[in-house]
């Protein structure tokens, strides 16, 4: 009975607490060395025009893989890149969100998301990045939880600064992803409150139960020693 409650509890936090991504050190095929020819690069994220299932959530994600490139990301940049996020659709990186890239722009299946920059002299002139924020498992459509956007932006990104693809499966620049948890955030944003009070309350119940089997069997020894003699 006990176990049974840990296992619950523990598969409950598992769910909650994000996937955390490594990255490798092998170097990945460059694009280009030195893409950006001033800084910091703007970035425009539209948080307006978006598909039904998109997560206020996931432009925190951004914002993070922002962060993970400007503290060195991979370590496969030579240059430092510093951003700025600006309210303009002129900025240097466009970020905008799509229901699914298969089934709405007619992506190959796998592709979660895609960096398309504008080159005038061998630099970028802009990027625009297109995410998509669910995918098909079989016939079923799945909306992404916020470390899979997490992990599709960081890579995307890494394409606006100029990497290409790594054949390191460990590299964020690898070609491919991984669903990285299976909590819709849409939901957890809703349910989240309810599920942390089911995990104290969970905890409460089995350190309750602990507590009175130890006591009980304290009582039951005392009695043995008592009467059966």
């Amino acid at each position: 009975m006990h176990g049974i409650g840990l296992f619950f509890v523990l598969l409950l936090i598992t769910l909650i607490l994000p996937f955390v991504s490594t990255a490798s050190e092998e170097n990945p095929e460059k694009i280009s060395a030195y893409p950006w020819d001033h800084s910091p690069i703007t970035v425009y994220i539209d948080n307006k025009s978006v598909p039904e299932h998109y997560s206020p959530t996931y432009y925190s994600q951004i914002e993070k893989a922002l962060e993970y490139w400007e503290e060195g990301g991979n370590g496969n940049l030579e240059y430092t890149p510093v951003f700025e996020l600006v309210d303009s659709e002129e900025a240097d990186i466009r970020i905008r969100w799509t229901e699914n890239l298969e089934s709405v722009e007619g992506a190959p299946s796998g592709v979660a998301g895609y960096a398309r920059p504008r080159e005038v002299g061998g630099r970028f002139l802009k990027v625009d990045i297109v995410l998509e924020v669910g995918n098909y498992q079989g016939k079923a459509w799945r909306q992404y939880g916020d470390s899979t956007m997490f992990a599709i932006a960081k890579h995307e990104l890494g394409h606006a600064l100029g990497l290409g693809h790594s054949s390191d499966r460990g590299d964020i620049m690898y070609p491919e992803y991984e669903l990285r948890d299976n909590i819709d955030p849409l939901l957890l944003t809703k349910y989240g409150p309810l599920l942390r009070a089911a995990i104290y309350t969970a905890t409460a119940v089995i350190v309750f139960l602990s507590v009175s089997w130890l006591l009980s069997r304290k009582r039951r020894k005392k009695l043995e020693e008592e009467y059966l003699r």
